[in-house]
């Protein structure tokens, strides 16, 4: 059992001790997730920027492809939009089953 002299002093020393620890155990994987996220949306901007290029490229392709005049050119960006939309449901397709399947191996 500590003395009443030591007392001041651990409790001091527990004070710090727990700064530390919470410091450590709070704080500095906090600022990992940060630098995480930060990285993880600034990636997802750029997919973003790339797939919005190559829809416009895909677009232009189509419309090149037609004969020349307004109709034509009007069924380009409906066939341009009808493959965009193609393609996000392919993804959003194969998100899906990803997750399902994880659902289902750990339901097991």
């Amino acid at each position: 059992m500590p003395g009443p002299t030591e007392l001041p002093q651990l409790v001091t020393e527990f004070v710090d001790m727990s700064k530390e620890y919470l410091r450590q155990e709070t704080l500095e994987p906090a600022k990992r997730l940060g630098r995480f996220a930060g990285f993880t949306i600034g990636a997802s901007i750029l997919f973003a920027i790339g797939g919005l290029l190559l829809a416009i490229a895909g677009m232009r392709g189509i419309i090149y492809l037609l004969p020349e005049g307004p109709n034509w050119s009007a069924l380009g960006y409906i066939l341009a939009a009808l493959a965009i939309a193609v393609v996000i449901g392919a993804m959003v397709g194969i998100a899906g089953r990803d997750t399902d399947s994880e659902e289902a191996d750990s339901g097991n």
